[in-house]
């Protein structure tokens, strides 16, 4: 073999080694294992600890998720210590100077992760003392939002040893700890002793509750305590028979079950927010909370009549408009205005208070520039009419046709006319009607009177004749809602109505009139619907809310005689919820902490069954509102706050015949372990269904 072939050999050699070498192996199963930690400093658990910072190492790479979120320290730092993570370690630098004889505890939650797989250190806590002891004992539970059951997020869950109601609102927590994405908590390094546990949506920092954020309060003094107990586990030979079962002595920590139902009481400072001349003929109050009617006086222009206005204003008076119908006022470009309302001293009395106010017409940008191009516009076509009359006249001295000039004239005339501009008005709904729908009006402006001569309700007769409803009043809505009227009547299934409008059956304050016109209804069949026959255990001092698939109310009834019965229902998937109505008022009430009052009860109804509507079909169910724990009643479909996928399961669930990978059950079973593992029975039982540990047998958290 010559020298070149050896050479070409060696060559195609090192071109297949490069090729082979261009990336490292694939293959080989994914990594579900969460990160592992190695060596800690000090140790946890540890005592007598002098220093001001935490080391902790792992066997990979890890990251923080969402640290401000999910990461909390206890007792609570006024300066917020340094938290990093270094490749394989994780460092915690505290800032203020530690608290002698007391336990800290660093509750990561499910903070850290792999760098690669995202795998979670489930439920990770790091606990030392300052002293010789080091406190143990733990609280947990959950925090749903009262009023819909919504898990609360990433909020604070404290306690005070002090057990004075002002304790809540005047010191700052003695220990805390913050709910997860599916609203449970842990509190750890609890001293033994007697506790108020609370939530607390902290929007300004200080770990102290304020009136105007979401809170939760128990009158219910807690104890923590600890008790052994033991289970038994079982290993397998590889051909499935038993090898040994081993038994092994567990603590639980008690309670392990709180239930924290989180609120707003819906407490607003009361200040005047805004009084401005919206438009010329119109003047727009707003105040921070419900509030008295206030009193608006002219001062300037002092000619005016004394009944300048027409209200408008929603239920609470918080919200109000004065629409001007005095020209004088209207025109004026300044109006003078003495404004007498309520508004809190110094020490919270509400007291009458007078300013002296303002407004001015406002004239934005664009109606100025319209305005501009309107005055144009009209000199010019002036100046076009004069030229097309001279051509005329001279046309008709010369004998010529002038048709086409006149027809000129008559189209720049109609420019130069007084606009007729019509009272503008739509009705509720066109066309098809459902058989709860009403037959009414909606205005832009306030209405100042109906000439019930000028409208035509008539109704289809089966020989296709139309025959005219008289004797139904037109009314409005409600007292503040002055801009929508209807016919008091209840319309006919299977029906067909026309509604006629001649010119001036409405005169607006203004004296603005409509333009005749007409519409035409046409109302669905009975057989169309389907009813929902609830028979609940709540008692008759409650009522039901019917849910549509975003959690929005369709439709609300009150229980009588142990039921609730929906008729007409358009066919579909509907939910529902309800509301345990304590002081009859037909609403749902938050609670108040001052008076130790709780808010009113809520339930939905459980385990994601939707209640489903068929054509011409009644839909009856028993519903026990106590037959599910509350934080497993709000079915997942209208569940906004949804926790996250776990991504970190210890066993991949295999796959069989094609199928795929069953997603984790969240909210659809009944029960779970006792909180012999992480203390709170919520999590510990979504731990045992991916495999983490194998709690015994306990219950969910209930009322």
């Amino acid at each position: 073999m010559t020298i070149h072939k050896y050479i070409y050999l060696l060559f195609v050699c090192l071109l297949l080694a490069a090729c082979a070498n261009i990336g490292a192996p694939e293959g080989g199963p994914r990594d579900y294992t969460p990160p592992r930690i190695l060596k800690t400093s000090p140790e946890i658990n540890a005592v007598n600890f002098k220093g001001n910072k935490v080391e902790i190492n792992f066997d990979e790479i890890v990251q923080i998720r969402d640290q401000q979120k999910n990461v909390v320290i206890s007792p609570a730092q006024k300066e917020q210590p340094a938290i990093k993570n270094l490749g394989k370690k994780i460092v915690v630098e505290f800032r203020d100077e530690l608290l002698p004889n007391t336990t800290y505890t660093i509750d990561f939650s499910d903070a850290i992760e792999d760098n690669n797989e995202g795998n979670r250190l489930d439920n990770f806590a790091f606990s030392f003392s300052t002293g010789d002891v080091i406190d143990t004992l733990q609280i947990s539970g959950i925090a749903l939002q009262a009023k819909d059951l919504e898990p609360m997020q990433h909020i604070l869950v404290g306690i005070h040893s002090n057990l004075n109601d002002s304790a809540f609102t005047t010191l700052p927590f003695e220990r805390i700890s913050r709910t997860n994405d599916k609203g449970e908590f842990t509190l750890r390094g609890v001293k033994p002793g007697s506790y108020h546990i609370f939530a607390l949506n902290d929007m300004d920092g200080d770990y102290k509750m304020a009136r105007t954020e979401d809170y939760a309060f128990i009158d219910q003094v807690i104890v923590p305590s600890v008790q052994e107990f033991s289970s038994q586990d079982t290993t397998f030979t590889f051909d499935h028979r038993v090898d040994t079962i081993v038994t092994g002595t567990h603590w639980e920590y008690l309670p392990n079950a709180v239930y924290l139902p989180v609120f707003n009481e819906q407490y607003k400072t009361l200040y005047l927010k805004k009084v401005e001349r919206q438009a010329r003929n119109k003047i727009f109050v707003q105040f921070s909370a419900p509030n008295e009617l206030p009193q608006l006086n002219i001062i300037k222009p002092a000619t005016h009549e004394q009944e300048w206005y027409t209200l408008e204003r929603n239920e609470t008076n918080d919200s109000i408009f004065y629409w001007i119908t005095d020209s004088t006022l209207i025109k004026s470009d300044s109006i003078t205005a003495q404004f007498q309302y309520l508004k809190p001293d110094s020490l919270g009395n509400l007291v009458t208070t007078t300013d002296t106010i303002k407004l001015n017409a406002r004239t934005t940008n664009s109606e100025l520039k319209q305005a501009a191009q309107e005055k144009k516009d009209r000199e010019n076509w002036k100046k076009d009419l004069e030229k097309l009359i001279e051509r005329r006249d001279k046309l008709l001295a010369e004998g010529k046709d002038v048709t086409d000039v006149n027809y000129d004239i008559e189209a720049i005339s109609e420019k130069l006319a007084p606009k007729h501009t019509p009272l503008k008005f739509d009705v509720f709904k066109n066309g098809t009607l459902d058989v709860t729908d009403s037959i009414g009006f909606k205005f832009d402006t306030p209405i100042r009177s109906i000439n019930m001569n000028q409208i035509r309700l008539e109704i289809m007769e089966p020989d296709s004749s139309w025959t005219r409803i008289t004797s139904v009043p037109i009314v409005k809505v409600s007292e503040t809602d002055i801009k929508r009227y209807y016919f008091k009547m209840p319309v006919q299934p299977e029906r067909n109505y026309r509604l006629t409008t001649d010119s001036a059956a409405f005169t607006s304050i203004y004296g603005l009139v409509n333009d005749s016109t007409g519409f035409t209804f046409k109302v669905k069949s009975l057989e169309e619907y389907g009813q929902i026959q609830l028979h609940v255990n709540s008692g008759d001092s409650a009522f039901v809310e019917l849910l549509d698939s975003r959690d929005n109310p369709v439709r609300h009834l009150k229980v009588k005689n142990g039921s609730v019965e929906f008729t007409n229902l358009l066919p579909g998937d509907y939910y529902a919820r309800l509301v345990k109505d304590a002081n009859l008022n037909d609403i749902w009430d938050p609670g108040n902490y001052e008076q130790h009052l709780q808010p009113e009860e809520v339930y939905y109804y459980p385990f994601a069954r939707k209640l489903r509507v068929r054509r011409n079909w009644t839909n009856e169910e028993t519903w026990n509102i106590y037959e599910a724990p509350l934080n497993l009643q709000k079915p997942e479909p209208i569940l906004k706050n949804k926790p996250e996928r776990k991504k970190d399961l210890l066993e991949k669930k295999t796959k069989t015949n094609g199928e795929e990978d069953e997603e984790d059950d969240e909210f659809n079973s009944a029960g779970f372990g006792s909180g012999a593992y992480s203390g709170n029975k919520y999590r510990d039982y979504q731990d045992s269904k991916s495999g983490r540990n194998t709690p015994r047998g306990g219950r969910s958290i209930s009322r």
